[in-house]
């Protein structure tokens, strides 16, 4: 007998209940499954596209930069005077239960030069704008690149339990299902024979 559960009728209905439970969710993984994939899907086209435009703009930012060294000579004081940037943020937003983090920066206007005009030149203004567009690409793409870990993450824990429900509990509650009904079936043989005798027997007396 599977799982050496007894043959009642009420063990019978609680695992129909079971598997349908069980087939239910299978139902559902595989959606949320094939749900997570397109949204990694796109997040990966996506990644593909910054990619080219944060290699285009630091072969830009490093053009500028060198620009403004030959024009100005060495930039590292004014570089100290670029502050810290501290204004990132971090959400969360949810995809079937998936928890993805969206970051955002404080500053959304263009940003200010934060040396002095009268001793730089527009070399060095180039290369400053060109390595802000460069951080503003970097944070997106290192935002879709932890999403497509976080999602491959739960893409792999949504198909291992597909797999445990297909392959391991919902034959075991349809195996469980058949022993059980068929040892009903034969006891209800049984009844109905041993019915049929006593009912011979008072007949016959």
């Amino acid at each position: 007998m599977a799982n050496q559960v007894a043959p009642t009728k009420n063990n019978l209905m609680a695992a129909k209940k079971s598997l349908k439970l069980a087939r239910m969710g299978y139902d559902l993984l595989g959606r949320k499954k094939n749900i997570l994939i397109r949204e990694i899907m796109d997040l990966m086209k996506e990644a593909e596209g910054i990619q080219e435009k944060v290699d285009e703009a630091y072969a830009a930012a490093y053009e500028a930069l060198k620009k403004a060294h030959l024009f100005m000579g060495s930039c590292m004081d004014f570089a100290r005077s670029v502050p810290l940037d501290d204004s990132l943020s971090l959400k969360l937003r949810s995809v079937m239960g998936v928890e993805l983090p969206v970051i955002t920066m404080g500053e959304t206007t263009a940003p200010a030069l934060c040396y002095g005009l009268t001793s730089t030149s527009s070399q060095l203004d180039d290369a400053y704008l060109a390595f802000e567009q460069v951080k503003l690409l970097t944070v997106r793409l290192a935002e879709i690149e932890s999403n497509v870990i976080r999602l491959a993450e739960a893409i792999s824990k949504t198909q291992k339990r597909t797999n445990a429900l297909n392959n391991i509990m919902i034959p075991r509650l349809s195996s469980q299902i058949k022993t059980i009904s068929d040892a009903l079936d034969e006891k209800d043989r049984e009844d109905f024979s041993r019915l049929k005798v006593i009912k011979s027997s008072r007949e016959g007396s």
